[in-house]
């Protein structure tokens, strides 16, 4: 009767680790998940909201194209 009941504790903790592992085969790791933030500008010429590495500072100014950096702050 122990052998059974030993069998059944070992079987049972093996399904637990399988179980366990197919689990976290299925999730996306947690880079993959996380998008780094990043701050957002405003054109000091028309006001549009973008990336800060995508803006053009000048002048103690962000602009979101040459040409409104050209024309400067509204």
């Amino acid at each position: 009767m122990i052998k059974i009941l030993l069998l059944l504790v070992v079987g049972f903790a093996v399904w637990a680790v399988i179980r366990n592992y197919q689990r976290s085969l299925d999730k996306p790791p947690a880079s993959a998940g996380e998008k780094a933030v990043e701050d957002m500008v405003k054109c000091a010429h028309c006001g549009v909201n973008m990336p800060r590495s995508e803006a053009i500072y000048s002048g103690g100014d962000f602009f979101c194209t040459p040409e409104h950096k050209q024309l400067g702050k509204k």
